[in-house]
């Protein structure tokens, strides 16, 4: 069992920055892909980017891509989330997920567990 708790959230304004944590809770952290994923009003839940177990290799959906990064401290069980630039179109709630999977990883079903989310709104 793997808990996963978001926060940094909010309010930010378009071209500036923003930092998200997930919180992990349990010892077999570094076992699990993580996986940030967000969803707007109206709109499906939609893949943004994984990071391997070991934090050595990062995916991301083309329209984060060059804006975002993912990182992880195993050390502490937690993943980042680094908006750079954000853009209004990004304003969603944004969940992390955790896998045991290393195919397949931009789809939702493929996660075990997830947080309960954190919005960020996007000024223009």
């Amino acid at each position: 069992q793997v808990q996963l708790v978001e926060s940094g959230g909010g309010l930010v304004q378009a071209g500036g920055s923003l930092r998200l944590s997930c919180a992990a809770s349990g010892r077999t952290f570094s076992s699990y892909r993580m996986g940030w994923f967000r969803q707007a009003p109206g709109k499906e839940r939609e893949f943004v980017g994984t990071i391997s177990r070991s934090g050595g290799t990062t995916f991301y959906t083309d329209s984060v891509k060059g804006r975002f990064t993912i990182s992880r401290d195993n050390a502490k069980n937690t993943v980042y989330l680094q908006m750079n630039s954000p853009k209004p179109e990004d304003t969603a709630v944004y969940y992390c997920a955790a896998t045991t999977w290393s195919s397949d990883y931009s789809r939702l079903g493929k996660y075990d567990y997830w947080g309960q989310g954190t919005q960020v709104t996007v000024s223009s």
